[in-house]
């Protein structure tokens, strides 16, 4: 957690000097996302909310997920990443949402992605999603990674 809250603190910054929100959607980082932004003095201005999405169950009581809105699309995929930031943006009125979904380990999912196995995607006035291969079963360090990579995604951006 420590190597992820400079990295809170400058998305911070930038949220409030452009008067900007975040809310987040994540699953595999298991929280660690929302904490860090979190735990930056002055949150409240910039952070809208989020969850930790972690099972269909989820997706589909706390956002109103559907079969339909998953048509062709799975979890764990760039595709999904893009479609929960959007959502979780578009639910709680952020000016960007932030999604990371993945395999944090130690064995893969079933979808067949291996641990340590990550897709991030913000959404805003700018796009972008990405994945992360960390070829590691080690459960928390890939949590952090997993992180620390939707984090830096979302600092790219606000530059």
């Amino acid at each position: 957690m420590q190597e992820l809250l400079p990295i809170a603190a400058r998305i911070g910054a930038r949220l409030k000097e452009h008067k900007q929100t975040v809310a987040v959607s994540e699953s595999s980082a298991g929280g660690l996302i929302s904490a860090a932004l979190l735990a930056v003095p002055g949150a409240s201005v910039y952070f809208q909310g989020g969850g930790v999405i972690y099972t269909r169950i989820a997706g589909k009581e706390l956002f109103g997920i559907t079969r339909e809105q998953m048509t062709g699309m799975r979890s764990s995929s760039e595709p999904y990443a893009r479609f929960m930031a959007g959502l979780v943006r578009t639910k709680l009125g952020a000016t960007w949402g932030l999604c990371e979904t993945g395999a944090a380990g130690p064995t893969g999912n079933g979808y067949g992605d291996a641990a340590g196995h990550s897709c991030f995607a913000v959404m805003g006035p700018v796009e972008q999603s990405v994945t992360l291969e960390t070829g590691s079963p080690d459960r928390v360090a890939n949590m952090r990674a997993f992180a620390k990579g939707a984090l830096e995604l979302l600092e790219r951006h606000l530059k």
